[in-house]
């Protein structure tokens, strides 16, 4: 029933986001056409601005959009010529999730090993030297690490290329940027939820029963130890997404970050609309399909 009401709930939520998306896209100041190499004259502008209907008012362009996506249609780019949104979106989204879900196999292919040895070596110094290692990738965001390994790995060693995303050897890079903070998050959070499992009276009557350690810490302990990285896998690939903007712009990846922020800036209303509602839209699926694998890890959650 819980899921079922999210699931009805979610067409008003889309609705309310491009209300407040149409409506503060068009509060900021500036125009679509003021950023033109040439400045246009009052004539040429009224009849681009006629010609995208900017010149109506904002109610009546509002339910011009939601004819629109009803038909899955965001409109014209403003400042992209001859693109629809719907364009862009197919264009700019698969690198994107490329991107995202690289950077999050990255975060739990090395957070859930790491987070894991360290509970089983809790207070050793191997443990210890984790710990320093996680609190590092946490503390320096992806923007100064995403500089330092271009200059190490692209411009000093050559191994890399800086920039672009054309070849498996340029995914390297920006993943590494992106994921490492979130690994080191996932490492802490899989450590602190394992030590506490390990300590339950389950665990002990486990052992008791003669099973194996692998056993015990695989069947038993990692179905709860892992709960507080899958409770943080829905802000973490909110996080995920939206940290993709700077690693976008800072490797010049064609995803929709990039295309987001120059939309932005140039005021293409449709473009800005159009993405962040798209956004929205990933970001609600994605964190109700982690409460769904949350509820089905711990059987003692129930939502009503």
């Amino acid at each position: 029933m819980y899921f079922l009401k999210r699931l009805v709930g979610l067409p008003l939520l889309i609705l309310i986001i491009s209300a407040l998306a149409f409506l503060l896209v068009r509060l900021a100041p500036g125009g679509p056409f003021d950023r033109e190499r040439r400045p246009a004259s009052p004539e040429i502008e009224r009849a681009l601005l006629a010609r995208y209907h900017l010149d109506e008012p904002l109610w009546k362009q509002y339910a011009r959009f939601l004819r629109g996506l009803l038909k899955g249609d965001f409109g014209a780019s403003l400042k992209y010529r001859n693109h629809t949104v719907s364009d862009i979106i197919v264009q700019g989204l698969p690198v994107s999730l490329a991107l995202g879900g690289l950077a999050f196999g990255l975060a739990m292919g090395l957070g859930i090993p790491a987070g894991f040895y360290g509970a089983l070596r809790r207070g050793s110094w191997r443990d210890h030297g984790l710990s320093v290692v996680t609190l590092l990738a946490v503390c320096v965001p992806g923007f100064v690490v995403g500089p330092i390994l271009v200059m190490l790995f692209a411009v000093k060693w050559e191994i890399f290329p800086p920039a672009l995303w054309e070849s498996p050897h340029h995914v390297v890079l920006p993943t590494v940027s992106l994921g490492l903070y979130f690994a080191g998050k996932v490492a802490r959070l899989c450590r602190e939820g394992m030590a506490q499992t390990l300590e339950c009276d389950f665990i002990r009557a486990a052992r008791a029963k003669g099973l194996s350690e692998t056993a015990v810490l695989l069947r038993h302990g990692f179905r709860l130890g892992i709960l507080p990285v899958v409770s943080y896998s829905g802000p973490m690939l909110a996080d995920l997404l939206t940290g993709s903007f700077v690693i976008e712009n800072l490797f010049q990846i064609p995803g929709i970050g990039v295309f987001l922020v120059n939309s932005s800036l140039s005021r293409d209303y449709p473009m800005v609309v159009g993405l962040v509602l798209l956004y929205a839209v990933l970001l609600l699926v994605l964190n109700l399909l982690v409460d769904f694998a949350y509820s089905l890890l711990d059987p003692r959650i129930r939502y009503d």
